[in-house]
């Protein structure tokens, strides 16, 4: 009977330390990564609470204010203000009526005041958006759904911006805020893109006619949760 002798080769790779290092190596830095996910989102999860905790309070301040005063404005939960037409401009008009300045040197105070007397509550705001709204009914003249449409924009910027106007120039609020103010205004038309629905589906054209005052908060991203920064400083 013949007797084979083993080579003296080894298998391929059964003693190479090289790939269970790289394997351990991945294995941790696998463990290391969940673990920096976890704990970034769980932060990112406990500041986005804060932040509408502040924001639902801050709210909350700013209805109790307004209805001790007796200003006709719409609050959110989280502090964005719808104020119709009615009170600001006359019919099919963007220049403010004596009724909307009466309106908004009333308001203006007490709405800046309030937003941003609380410091943490400030630091989290990147822009107060002033946002024109119009109905959808049709002007005379207009021919065609975009001229229509167009029309309606030009209408609901114009008011926006008038309302922007009227409260950085005229009213009398804390002029210490005006450096944050500059920086965070934002004025934008919406047309009649956005309207407002009655329970049974149909536009309700009084309350779609409206400019509102909508607080835009700053977002973490994860990157920024874990250190990261691929923008580079702006």
């Amino acid at each position: 009977m013949a007797i084979f002798k083993k080579s003296g080769i080894k298998e391929e790779g059964a003693d190479n330390i090289f790939w269970t290092t790289m394997s351990d190596l991945m294995l941790g830095l696998c463990i290391v990564f969940m673990t920096l996910f976890i704990l970034a989102m769980t932060g990112f999860t406990q500041e986005t609470l804060k932040q509408q905790q502040q924001q639902q309070q801050t709210a909350k301040q700013l209805a109790e204010k307004l209805k001790v005063e007796k200003i006709e404005a719409e609050v959110d939960i989280f502090g964005n203000v719808k104020i119709s037409d009615v009170e600001l401009f006359d019919v099919g008009s963007y220049q403010l009526s004596a009724r909307g300045k009466k309106f908004l040197d009333k308001f203006a105070p007490i709405y800046l005041h309030t937003v941003f007397e609380n410091e943490s509550v400030r630091y989290n705001i990147d822009n107060i958006i002033v946002q024109g709204h119009t109905d959808s009914q049709t002007f005379r003249d207009a021919k065609t759904p975009n001229e229509q449409f167009s029309r309606n924009m030009f209408l609901s910027l114009q008011r926006a911006y008038a309302v922007q106007d009227y409260m950085l120039l005229h009213t009398n609020y804390d002029k210490k805020y005006n450096n944050a103010l500059r920086r965070m205004l934002v004025v934008e038309g919406r047309s009649f893109s956005d309207p407002v629905r009655k329970a049974d589906g149909t536009e309700d054209l009084s309350k779609s006619r409206r400019v509102e005052l909508k607080l835009k908060v700053k977002g973490s991203s994860l990157s920024q949760m874990l250190g990261f920064n691929f923008g580079g400083n702006n």
